[in-house]
C-alpha cells in the first residue's frame, strides 16, 4: 500500500507509541503512514507496482489452494482456478535481491505491533484482509531472517509445537516456510490465547527491505493454510473483543484499526452492510463500476483487501472500464496497467446497490508517467478468482471507513468524517 494510493506501507504505531483507544467497547489502534507507488517526484514507481501485482497473484493462489483443502473445489467462484507460482521477470528479482535492509519505502502494508508469548515478543505485522493465517520468524535458524525481530518458542511458556508445517511461495520463487505453534497472541492489550500460527525457518528475499516481521490475516478460517481460527475469531470467542466486528480508516494521515466494533468518531451516517459469501474472502456481490457518473461495467463481486493497493478486475472488464475515460491507453499490457490525461482524471466510484462509494482523484492516480499522462489505480489481472471477480485494495478502502462484521458475514462502508 502507498501514501498516495498504492502499495501503502504503514507502521500501526511505533512499538513504544501504540496506545490504543478504548470507543465504544472496542479498541482503536493508530496505524500511521510509510510508503507509496508514487516517487518523491510525483511520478509511478512502476518496479513497485509490478512486484505488488506479483505478490497479489500468488497470494490469492495460496489462498485457493488453501480453500480447496479446507472446503474442496465447490466452494471455488465459477471459473476459478489455481494459477502458476508467478515469480518476477529476471531484471527485477537480481535488482531486488540486491536491496539493503535500510530501506523502508519498498513494499505497502498497513502495519503495526503484536506480542507473542508470555514474555511479550514483539513484531511489526502487516494487517491483511486478504489472508487468514499469523507467520513470523523463527528465532532457533531461519534463512533470509537478517534483521527481522524472530520468535523463540523456548523463551515463552505458553509457547506449544504443533505438528504439521506452513508453506506460501513467493515471486522470486522461493517461500516462507515453517513449523507450526501455538500462543498467546496480543495486539494493543486484545489478547487471542492459544492462536496458531507458524515460527518460519524460510523467509523470501521479496521481504529483505521490507520493514515487516510477519503477516497476520483477519479474513475466515476457509482459507486458513493452519486450518485454525484467525485472530479475531479467536479473541471474540474467548471474550477478547466484546463483538464479532474491526473496522479499518486507512487514510493519508489518521489511520486506524478498530477491534471489537466502529469507532463512530471517525465516520458520518449508517454503515452501508452487504452480505458476503462463504468462501473465506471478504468478498459482496452486485457491484458496479460508475465512470463520471455512467455505470461502465455491473454485476461483479468484489474482495476487499488491506493487503493490497492496486485494484483489479479482469482483464476484458478492465478493457471496458478504462474505454469510458477520455484519452485514456494501455500503459504496460503484461500487468495490466492504464494511463490517462493527468489534466482529466476521471470521477470514479463503486456501489453495491446503494451508495456510489467514491474514489479521490489523489487514491486513483498512482503517479505520473510522463509530463501529460497518470497511470491509474486499477488494473487488469486474471488472479484466478473467477469469471467476475474483482479486488479492491487501498485504493478503493482510503476513501470509506470499512467495517468487516465476521458474526453477520458482512462487509459495510461508511462515509469518512
Amino acid at each position: 500500500m502507498f501514501s498516495k494510493t498504492s502499495l501503502v506501507t504503514v507502521a500501526l504505531a511505533l512499538l513504544a507509541t501504540a496506545v490504543p483507544t478504548v470507543q465504544e467497547e472496542g479498541i482503536r489502534i493508530a496505524l500511521p503512514k510509510r510508503s507509496s507507488l508514487t516517487k518523491a517526484d510525483g511520478t509511478f514507481d512502476h518496479e513497485k507496482a509490478i512486484i505488488q501485482t506479483y505478490k497479489t497473484i500468488n497470494k490469492y493462489r495460496q489462498n485457493l489452494i488453501n480453500l480447496e483443502a479446507n472446503l474442496g473445489r465447490e466452494a471455488f467462484n465459477p471459473g476459478a482456478e489455481i494459477k502458476e507460482l508467478a515469480v518476477l521477470p529476471e531484471y527485477l528479482l537480481s535488482k531486488r535481491q540486491s536491496e539493503s535492509l535500510t530501506d523502508q519505502n519498498d513494499d505497502t502494508e498497513w502495519t503495526g505491533p503484536v506480542s507473542i508469548g508470555s514474555n511479550g515478543q514483539q513484531f511489526v505485522i502487516d494487517f491483511d484482509t486478504g489472508s487468514s493465517d499469523l507467520w513470523v520468524p523463527n528465532a532457533n535458524g531461519c534463512s533470509g531472517c537478517a534483521g527481522k525481530r524472530t520468535y523463540s518458542s523456548s523463551a515463552s511458556r505458553t509457547s506449544k509445537k504443533k505438528s504439521g508445517t506452513f508453506s506460501i511461495g513467493y515471486a522470486d520463487g522461493s517461500s516462507v516456510s515453517g513449523p507450526i505453534f501455538s500462543d498467546d497472541v496480543t495486539i494493543a492489550g486484545v489478547k487471542s490465547a492459544s492462536q496458531t500460527f507458524s515460527a518460519v525457518t524460510t523467509l523470501s528475499s521479496i521481504f529483505n527491505s521490507d520493514p515487516i516481521d510477519g503477516i497476520l490475516g483477519l479474513a475466515f478460517p476457509s482459507i486458513s493454510e493452519l486450518r485454525a481460527n484467525p485472530f479475531a475469531q479467536n479473541s471474540y470467542a474467548q471474550g477478547g473483543i466484546p463483538n464479532p466486528v474491526f473496522a479499518f480508516k486507512l487514510a493519508s494521515a489518521g489511520s486506524s484499526l478498530f477491534l471489537g466494533g466502529t469507532d463512530t468518531s471517525l465516520y458520518t451516517g449508517s454503515v452501508e452492510y452487504h452480505s458476503v459469501v462463504g468462501n473465506g474472502f471478504w468478498q459482496a456481490s452486485g457491484a458496479e463500476a460508475l465512470v463520471n457518473g455512467e455505470p461502465v461495467v455491473s454485476g461483479f463481486a468484489t474482495i476487499i483487501d488491506s493487503g493490497t493497493t492496486i485494484m483489479y478486475g479482469p482483464p476484458a472488464d478492465v478493457e471496458q472500464f478504462y474505454a469510458a475515460i477520455p484519452g485514456s491507453e494501455v500503459y504496460d499490457s503484461d500487468n495490466g496497467l492504464y494511463s490517462f490525461p493527468c489534466d482529466a482524471v476521471p470521477n470514479v466510484a463503486f456501489s453495491w446497490g446503494g451508495k456510489n462509494w467514491a474514489i479521490t482523484a489523489e487514491n486513483f492516480v498512482l503517479g505520473q508517467a510522463d509530463e501529460e499522462s497518470c497511470v491509474g489505480a486499477l488494473a487488469g489481472q486474471d488472479l484466478g478468482l473467477g469469471n467476475n471477480v474483482w479486488l479492491l485494495g487501498d485504493s478503493f478502502m482510503k476513501n470509506t471507513y470499512t467495517v468487516f462484521d465476521f458474526g453477520q458475514d458482512k462487509v459495510g462502508f461508511a462515509t469518512l468524517r
